[in-house]
């Protein structure tokens, strides 16, 4: 793989390049992901969309819906 780290700026500063792929469908990507947190060890596995409602930021209830496609929600510190 070659990486390319020189800027490429187009409609309002964003462009998307296209490039040559083994995948035969979109349907084929694999979004999930695994991080390790610096100072904790702990790993987490899902894909890197977080919802922040943000009046009172996220709420229970669709932290649980968003959880079953292994997405994240920010809740307040007021939850138990």
């Amino acid at each position: 793989m070659r990486i390319e780290e020189d800027i490429k700026l187009d409609y309002a500063d964003v462009l998307f390049r296209p490039k040559r792929s083994t995948l035969h469908s979109r349907k084929d990507v694999e979004l999930k992901r695994t991080y390790t947190f610096k100072y904790s060890n702990h790993q987490w596995s899902g894909i890197p969309i977080i919802a922040a409602n943000m009046d009172g930021v996220g709420e229970l209830e669709i932290a649980k819906n968003l959880a079953k496609f292994e997405l994240m929600t920010c809740l307040t510190k007021q939850h138990d």
